[in-house]
């Protein structure tokens, strides 16, 4: 079953940022013209590089790039002891000069973000970023509405205040028994969820939990900035999504002026769910938007 342990040809790098470095999977695209095309891969709250591992390959068998990274602070990525600065708009700056350098001389970057990487990414747009395309996956207009992940962060932060970040991963863990069981979650999967989420910088998680409770709606502004400057959107979340309502994000999707895809048989993370679904609605539209 597709998951983050999931192999692939990518190789392991760091890339510069003003934050230090950005800990990223590289799968360079596969008999692909110069330059090639390149999918910058965002994951969310709790992630890392590693949710994307079953889009890499096949990626770059479509001609692109793929980049998948740690955002700062959040596992093997530096970033500094300071909650502001894991803010969206903080962040998206960062990721911003990122897709200027992989934008120089002519490259074209598909922006793509997930969960709370969407707002990071919707973030970088507003900062300038000279994306070809942005993608937003399983993500908000704002906040995250009220629900077991919200509670989550609710518990969670106290706990990491107060006791510390095994703390606060030890009630993540009770919480997340609130959920729908998940099938195919191995003994080393659970064990590298551990392990990522421990490693991940205490200032990272509290900043990014206090976005994700407190985030605007930024769906206008970023509307306009799409028009004015041409350029595309796609939003797309699993049918059963459980962090923002999947009616919300069509809605997102209406005022963006964007495509809206839905991925069967997923709930928030298709990328792991149902990796197959997702690229064949990522792929063609990624190439529609090459071709405009």
């Amino acid at each position: 079953m597709p998951s983050q342990l999931s192999p692939h040809g990518a190789d392991r790098v760091d890339l510069h940022s003003r934050y230090g470095h950005l800990a990223a999977l590289v799968r360079r695209a596969v008999d692909a013209k110069e330059p090639r095309p390149t999918a910058l891969l965002l994951p969310g709250y709790t992630g890392s590089k590693e949710d994307f591992a079953p889009l890499l390959d096949p990626i770059a068998a479509a001609g692109f790039d793929a980049i998948a990274v740690d955002l700062p602070g959040q596992y093997e990525s530096g970033g500094p002891d300071d909650e502001a600065a894991y803010q969206p708009a903080a962040l998206g700056g960062v990721i911003a000069e990122l897709v200027g350098k992989l934008a120089a001389d002519g490259g074209q970057v598909m922006l793509l973000g997930h969960s709370f990487g969407g707002l990071v990414a919707r973030g970088a747009v507003l900062a300038g970023a000279p994306v070809t395309g942005l993608t937003l996956m399983d993500s908000g207009p704002s906040e995250l509405p009220e629900g077991v992940r919200r509670q989550i962060l609710d518990f969670g932060e106290p706990a990491m205040r107060e006791h510390g970040i095994e703390a606060a991963y030890k009630l993540r863990e009770q919480l997340d028994a609130m959920t729908p069981p998940q099938p195919g979650r191995s003994p080393e999967l659970v064990a590298f969820f551990r392990d990522r989420f421990l490693r991940s910088r205490p200032a990272a998680l509290l900043g990014k939990a206090r976005a994700l409770r407190t985030e605007p709606d930024l769906v206008s502004s970023l509307a306009r900035v799409l028009h004015t400057s041409g350029t595309p959107c796609l939003v797309c979340c699993g049918e059963l999504d459980d962090a923002w309502p999947v009616s919300a994000q069509r809605d997102m999707a209406d005022r963006l002026d964007a495509d809206f895809a839905v991925i069967p048989a997923a709930r928030h993370s298709p990328n792991t769910e149902n990796p197959e679904e997702l690229l064949a609605a990522l792929v063609p539209t990624w190439r529609s938007w090459l071709s405009s």
